[in-house]
């Protein structure tokens, strides 16, 4: 077995961390510059992660997180947010960033942004929400993979009200809408009732369809 699915078969969603064991930020960045990296919808990356440490605003996030330790006990939480729109200005940036990076225009390209521009913009904002909440998932797998590789325990978390999230991080005010919460910590030694217990997934025939 690889190293990479070896440790893959070690992670599992931790239900009790230390607070005594920060994760060290070399290892943080890492896990972020994964996400960075992930693959998005037309590249537009439509999501943010905030990085929370203060331990006040995870306290006030905790009772509205179904008062799960992890928020509170791990060293970092990562909140991501969705764009709450799809906009003429956000989807020009992202166009704007790749021609500047790729120091040229391509007319493919271009005629690609045109047919965003006529659509994305023309939808309502709930639509625009649910797309690009699902590009933050596919950023949220590469996170969970990449906290794996650096044996970095992490518990994936929809149980929060995201609203009160929302509030408390201020993230309309910044055109965004929390998703999904992922604290990062370290496995206690004691007291995790799953940390013990046997992984349990489907058989590969029972959940690969190979279609030759």
């Amino acid at each position: 077995m690889s190293d990479l699915l070896n440790k893959l078969q070690w992670r599992y969603a931790t239900k009790k961390m230390d607070p005594a064991k920060a994760v060290p930020e070399e290892k943080v960045e890492r896990i972020l510059e994964a996400v960075r990296l992930t693959a998005t919808s037309s590249g537009l990356q439509p999501y943010q992660v905030l990085v929370v440490t203060n331990p006040a605003l995870r306290e006030q996030i905790k009772p509205h997180a179904w008062n799960q330790g992890q928020i509170t006990d791990g060293s970092h939480l990562l909140v991501f947010a969705a764009w709450d729109n799809y906009t003429t200005e956000r989807i020009n940036s992202m166009f704007d960033l790749v021609n500047e990076e790729r120091g040229f225009k391509n007319e493919g390209w271009e005629a690609y942004r045109q047919m965003l521009l006529n659509t994305y913009p023309k939808r309502d904002a709930e639509t625009n929400y649910q797309h690009a909440a699902r590009q933050a998932y596919i950023g949220l797998g590469s996170a969970l993979i990449a906290a794996a590789y650096e044996e970095v325990d992490c518990t994936p978390m929809e149980g929060f009200d995201p609203a009160k999230v929302d509030d408390i991080l201020g993230l309309r005010e910044r055109g965004l809408r929390s998703v999904v919460l992922l604290p990062l910590g370290y496995r206690a030694a004691e007291g995790d009732w799953l940390v013990n217990l046997k992984k349990v997934r489907r058989a590969r025939d029972q959940f690969v369809i190979d279609l030759k």
